[in-house]
């Protein structure tokens, strides 16, 4: 059932969530989270700045109550599930500026100010590493 993949920061995508909270899929029968992954690897393609973050896909995260969710995460650092993002250029380049920001922290925190726009309101949860708890 687990796939070994790289180590590192990275952003990993459901792939089969849905499109919205009112659509599964688009006119195309793609699911919103597999559109989200392309959005991400596209952005990354257009801006190098943002290809030190890896994306890597999975089947279903458990937040089926939100649509097109992602997992931020890196070892030894908190990390963070969002989610009810529209999978477009817009919403990939926020959740990698985040991704960037955070995989350039100590332990995974971001100052407010330094989150992008287009994640603000998105997160659902927060993780800490294995062996911590958050003070």
């Amino acid at each position: 059932m687990l796939r070994a993949v790289e180590t590192g920061p990275a952003v990993v995508v459901c792939n089969t969530c849905r499109l919205s909270a009112d659509a599964r899929e688009d006119e195309g029968g793609q699911r919103g989270g597999a559109l989200l992954a392309r959005a991400l690897r596209q952005a990354q393609e257009e801006d190098p700045t943002l290809a030190g973050v890896a994306v890597q896909e999975m089947p279903c995260l458990f937040a089926c109550t939100r649509h097109c969710v992602v997992h931020i995460r890196e070892a030894g650092k908190i990390g963070y599930v969002l989610g009810g993002f529209t999978p477009d250029a817009e919403a990939a380049k926020a959740i990698l500026g985040y991704a960037a920001r955070h995989a350039q922290s100590e332990e995974g925190v971001v100052a407010y100010a330094q989150w992008p726009d287009g994640v603000k309101g998105h997160f659902i949860t927060r993780t800490p590493p294995e062996g911590y708890v958050c003070a």
